[in-house]
């Protein structure tokens, strides 16, 4: 699940949050210190995952260990999923 979840989020950033992105977009990229998405991308990764994943993200889990990266944000999303 997980890789196919880390390629969903790849593709939402790509073509809703920064275009720009690229190929230079991979699971591991550091999304916020590259700029590659800024705190309103955030936002909308957030509301992706509730309305897509139907995960309810708590406001106080939205940090840099839990959004960095993509693999972060698919590890969270399959935590909060087996809640």
């Amino acid at each position: 699940m997980t890789i196919a979840l880390a390629d969903r989020l790849i593709e939402l950033i790509r073509t809703e949050i920064n275009p720009a992105a690229g190929d230079d977009l991979g699971p591991d990229t550091d999304l916020l210190l590259t700029g590659l998405v800024d705190s309103l991308g955030v936002v909308r990764v957030v509301n992706w995952i509730e309305d897509e994943m139907g995960v309810e993200v708590d406001p106080v889990d939205v940090t840099l260990e839990n959004f960095q990266t993509v693999n972060a944000m698919a590890a969270y999303i399959g935590r909060q999923a087996d809640r």
